[in-house]
């Protein structure tokens, strides 16, 4: 079985991450998930990331370190998730894949069923919330 590559971003503005839900139109409706996309052949995963929150929230994001990639088997395929931490850039979020978005913060991460992929990273930010978002929310109000 072949490895799909999928970027995700860890969204972070004023103290929070974003969180998607996943519409009834796509695979795992109703799990909630770091938004993101499979990377094009050719294609850098960081210029896929900025292209697939255009396409799916249509923000502009600035895309920063790379986290621990996920590695996941579904029944019909196998992703390697390659989540990156990423601020809000500019624009208005408007969904056109999923069916709402949350701003989570730390105690509250837990609190939505993540799609299976997502758990690995999920738990990597909670564990590292301080240095992940804390400092990336400096960065953004420095």
């Amino acid at each position: 079985m072949k490895t799909i590559p999928v970027t995700c971003a860890l969204i972070i503005h004023e103290g929070k991450v974003l969180a998607a839900q996943r519409s009834e139109s796509m695979d795992l409706p109703g799990k909630w998930e770091f938004p993101g996309g499979k990377v094009e052949e050719h294609e850098d995963p960081k210029e896929c990331l900025r292209r697939e929150i255009r396409e799916e929230l249509g923000i502009e994001i600035i895309v920063g370190e790379a986290l621990m990639p996920s590695l996941f088997s579904y029944p019909s395929r196998t992703i390697r998730l390659l989540p990156f931490i990423a601020r809000w850039k500019s624009g208005e979020i408007r969904m056109s894949e999923h069916s709402q978005v949350l701003w989570l913060e730390r105690n509250s991460l837990l609190s939505v069923d993540w799609a299976e992929a997502d758990i690995p990273i999920v738990q990597e930010l909670h564990e590292n919330w301080v240095k992940l978002v804390v400092s990336t929310n400096a960065e953004e109000h420095g």
